[in-house]
């Protein structure tokens, strides 16, 4: 009894394992969260299946399956990198924007809100359809380089010039730093997420791309049914009223509530 009792004294389990434990089943967890409406999770289940076959494989000493496997397996860790590329970029992304990141940020509204808020109202009433991107901790610089530099005061007036369909910059982004419009015409990632909604334009996926890269908040017009939307944390909110827009971009609802169906579906109705 007392050698038993010695060789399962590696099983005890300290306040370390459960450490490593928590943050090992976080991260998975965050990285699910991210895949699992992307074409990587039916990828994933195909692995899982062909790790089922291999556990299969050393049980019943089938030899030629097992070599066969493990060769699969040492080069797919590389391919599997270049593959999902775009996926693991959006998972780092969506765990910098966790509330337990969150939670140490200071968040503060855009100076610009008010301006940004005028010109939205004039775009939705004219059914002129925009995209503006207000910057929060995360930086756009990478996605300056896609538009032109503009550099000038946020205004209702300067918004709605850019976005007159008659503007050469009226297709792209407007990035806004602070009080400043930084870049319009910019062009941003559309969203690899199957969306459910067809009625969605490429502004919308557009919208979605950038808040699953970055923390910005990303408000669209649209031009065919007038209704704003505002992206953020890589979900879409459609139909919001003015009211609800200032509260975004002031900064007093920083936290989304993550229900079971905000996961399944990134796209919500107000």
């Amino acid at each position: 009894m007392t050698t038993i009792l010695e060789n399962l004294q590696f099983l005890r389990i300290g306040w370390t394992d459960l450490l490593e434990i928590v943050i090992v089943a976080f991260l998975l967890y965050r990285v699910l969260l991210v895949l699992q409406r992307t074409r990587a999770m039916q990828i994933i289940l195909g692995l899982a299946i062909l790790g089922s076959l291999y556990g299969l494989s050393r049980l019943l000493d089938l030899i030629l399956i097992r070599t066969l496997l493990e060769t699969s397996f040492q080069y797919g860790a590389i391919a599997a990198l270049v593959v999902f590329q775009p996926e693991l970029r959006v998972a780092l992304a969506r765990l910098g924007q966790s509330r337990m990141v969150r939670a140490f940020q200071r968040l503060e509204g855009s100076p610009a809100a008010d301006d940004i808020m005028e010109a939205v109202e004039r775009l939705s009433q004219a059914r002129w359809g925009a995209i503006i991107c207000v910057e929060q901790e995360v930086g756009l610089g990478e996605y300056a380089d896609t538009g032109s530099a503009v550099d000038a005061k946020v205004t209702a007036d300067m918004l709605s010039m850019i976005f007159n369909p008659n503007s050469p910059l009226h297709d792209g982004a407007v990035l806004i730093g602070g009080d400043r419009i930084r870049v319009a015409g910019a062009i941003l990632p559309l969203t690899q997420a199957t969306m459910k909604d067809r009625s969605l334009g490429t502004r919308h996926r557009a919208a979605i791309g950038l808040s699953e890269e970055t923390d910005a908040i990303v408000v669209v017009v649209s031009e065919e049914t007038s209704q704003i939307s505002v992206a953020r944390m890589g979900r879409l909110e459609r139909n919001v009223s003015l009211e609800r827009l200032r509260t975004l971009l002031q900064g007093v609802d920083p936290a989304l509530k993550k229900d079971r169906s905000s996961v399944s579906n990134p796209v919500t109705q107000s």
